[in-house]
């Protein structure tokens, strides 16, 4: 007769199915626990994008404000205030993307522990 690498025998674990359960579990040892792991690091690594995401928003609105006195200077304070306020919408917008991006993180990350649990 076979027996399973903890040695009991599968008419004994047909007879105790609580004892058949334990041992599934004992089987599966730490993997709980790198799931759990892996979950975690998966949402540093999309907080690690969203964070890339800002920073790019971000060098793109400082190179918007270069090129407004690059070559062709603003002559009056109106087309100096239009070119600032078209960089403080775009940080503006990437800030509220960024912290909607952050609320969501959290429910991910529980929903990723909950689908290890």
């Amino acid at each position: 007769m076979k027996t399973n690498p903890f040695g009991m025998d599968p008419g004994m674990m047909n007879a105790n199915p609580m004892l058949a359960w334990w041992q599934q579990q004992l089987t599966r040892g730490g993997n709980p626990v790198a799931r759990m792991q892996l979950a975690w690091m998966e949402s540093l690594a999309d907080a690690m994008q969203f964070e890339a995401q800002f920073l790019k928003a971000i060098a793109e609105s400082g190179e918007q404000i270069a090129k407004c006195f690059d070559g062709e200077q603003p002559k009056t304070p109106e087309e100096v205030q239009e070119c600032y306020q078209k960089m403080v919408q775009q940080i503006s917008d990437a800030q509220m993307k960024r912290v909607e991006h952050a609320a969501q993180l959290s429910h991910d990350f529980r929903k990723r522990i909950w689908e290890e649990i």
